[in-house]
């Protein structure tokens, strides 16, 4: 087992060939990874129902388990998002902004590559194949270190990846797996200052927050979403229902999946027991405060409830009696990601969108379209909860910085 430092090395070593790498090749190795997973998905699905067969042997939840789960459609959508990001415009090099100065000096801030990127995250193979890609796209090496559950399937897909990154003239290690998946390994990530140019966690609250805490090396936080959806005295019910049911049930595994319901008392008598029926149909569980538990037969709710992201099918609900009360439990209890608003006043979902501290804020829409395929921007590195550098889904820009290039005929200061 190469040791974490080593295999940050390396990838330090290979950044200067990606960072220099056209737009033409990058795309070309794009391509090659894309091929080379369809080439290679049975060896890859075989490795993953390893991992399949581990976690429903530890009592994994079923909501995990499709986490982790591979299939032959989901390998393919991994090779389309590598596709995706070839039609998609190349960050490096682009100018931000540019100016002459009164002495005549021809001032450019042009985004440039950070260098390396390293990820840690939980489950989802498929992290492994979108952050190698956006790596690669922005011109990055990318040190990528996934959970023990998915180590067989992590270690199928990256050498596919790294064999079409040589194939395509581009050093294998632009992308790296560090195999060790203890506690201290990522520790030691998140010392390697100066092998390392940003660290990127992606899982749970204890994943994140260890990394935030012990890291030597800029972090940007991610993915944490206790995301609330609240439905106004001036909603469409009809329309609540189907957004509720969306958020919490279409991928109750992923952190753009509600976890809170917020209903107005003007219309919990109307509305709650006929979404408390569709949410029990789709097998979701419901807890509440006492009026939901009268309306829509919750059980009762404790107060760690209102802070929980379940990534499960199970939904907290409470009755609040105003706008007011509503904003107030999301700033006590949100995470930062996408908050929800359902209603047909105006004045009431530009107040929510305002006032609402997080990521992004769904005006008469799920939280689930909180993602970078959904906004366009191909594969996603994760969704930023924090506000520097970056906030929201994670892109090719958000992985670049800037650099300023000064251009003059000979001036010196005076």
């Amino acid at each position: 087992m190469t040791s974490v430092l080593e295999v940050c090395a390396a990838a330090k070593a290979a950044a200067p060939a990606v960072a220099r790498a056209t737009t033409g090749q990058k795309d070309a190795a794009l391509a090659a990874m894309a091929a080379a997973l369809e080439a290679g998905a049975d060896g890859v699905l075989a490795a993953n129902a390893r991992d399949v067969e581990a976690a429903r042997a530890d009592g994994t939840t079923a909501a995990m388990v499709d986490r982790l789960t591979l299939t032959p459609a989901r390998v393919a959508a991994m090779a389309g998002a590598l596709r995706e990001l070839v039609a998609l415009t190349d960050p490096v090099g682009q100018v931000v902004r540019g100016f002459r100065l009164p002495n005549g000096l021809d001032v450019r801030q042009v985004r440039v590559p950070l260098g390396v990127l390293a990820m840690v995250y939980e489950g989802r193979p498929n992290v492994t194949v979108d952050a190698a890609g956006l790596a690669l796209k922005s011109g990055n090496a990318c040190v990528l270190r996934g959970s023990s559950s998915a180590l067989h399937s992590n270690r199928a897909l990256t050498a596919l990846l790294r064999d079409a990154l040589v194939a395509s003239g581009l050093p294998a290690d632009a992308v790296v797996l560090i195999d060790d998946t203890s506690r201290q390994s990522v520790k030691e990530l998140g010392r390697a200052r100066g092998l390392v140019d940003l660290l990127i966690p992606r899982g749970g609250a204890g994943l994140i927050q260890a990394v935030v805490t012990d890291s030597q090396v800029p972090v940007v936080e991610t993915g944490v979403g206790n995301c609330h959806v609240y439905v106004d005295r001036a909603a469409d019910l009809g329309r609540a229902r189907a957004i509720t049911v969306n958020a919490k049930a279409q991928r109750p595994s992923v952190c753009n999946a509600a976890e809170t319901l917020l209903v107005h008392a003007a219309v919990a008598e109307a509305f709650l027991p006929a979404v408390a029926g569709d949410l029990r149909d789709a097998g979701v569980a419901l807890v509440g405060d006492d009026r939901a538990q009268r309306l829509a037969g919750a059980e009762p709710a404790t107060d760690e409830d209102w802070d929980t992201e379940y990534l499960d099918l199970r939904l907290a609900v409470r009755v609040v009696d105003d706008l007011d009360e509503a904003l107030d439990h999301i700033a006590r209890h949100g995470t930062l990601h996408t908050e929800a608003i359902v209603t047909e006043d105006r004045a009431a979902a530009r107040r929510f969108a305002a006032e609402v501290d997080a990521a992004a804020v769904m005006v008469n829409a799920s939280t689930r379209f909180t993602d970078g395929g959904e906004f366009g921007f191909g594969a996603e590195i994760g969704i930023s909860t924090q506000k520097l550098h970056a906030r929201g889904p994670m892109g090719l820009q958000e992985l670049t910085t800037t650099k300023y290039v000064v251009e003059g005929d000979g001036q010196v200061r005076g």
